[in-house]
């Protein structure tokens, strides 16, 4: 009888999560839009954010949704800015992704050159719906 219930629970979780995918929708609505969007974004403004530049000037963020990521920044490494406005170096940001990686959750990464996103990128346990696209209004931000 447990084995079967376990079994009905276990079933009844897979089923509530197929429903929740990545959109292709949500994800290309990012290209092109200038970054005040997403430095505005409600949803983007309640994640711990990482983000390094190329040596090209590509800037990458990572919008981090997963559980415990904080373990990943480390007590040595320095990160000191470890949400906003702090870029870390290309070889710091690549340590914490591979930490990140470990973890259940999702990594929204975006792409940006000449403050305008190229793509967003949902990498991990990731799904997404209306509310992810930019938000209407964004543009009163733009200077």
């Amino acid at each position: 009888m447990k084995k079967l219930i376990l079994t009905g629970i276990a079933a009844g979780l897979m089923t509530g999560c197929a429903g929740r995918q990545v959109r292709p929708v949500d994800v290309e609505s990012w290209t092109g839009v200038p970054v005040v969007a997403l430095d505005t974004h409600s949803i983007f403004l309640t994640m711990p954010q990482v983000r390094t530049v190329t040596d090209d000037g590509l800037e990458i963020r990572d919008y981090v949704s997963k559980v415990g990521v904080s373990n990943c920044v480390g007590s040595g490494g320095g990160f000191g800015g470890f949400g906003r406005g702090y870029a870390m170096s290309y070889g710091s940001f690549s340590s914490f992704q591979t930490c990140s990686a470990q973890l259940v959750g999702c990594d929204n990464l975006f792409y940006i050159r000449d403050a305008k996103v190229l793509q967003y990128k949902p990498v991990g346990t990731c799904f997404t719906d209306q509310a992810m696209q930019p938000e209407p209004g964004w543009e009163r931000f733009n200077k």
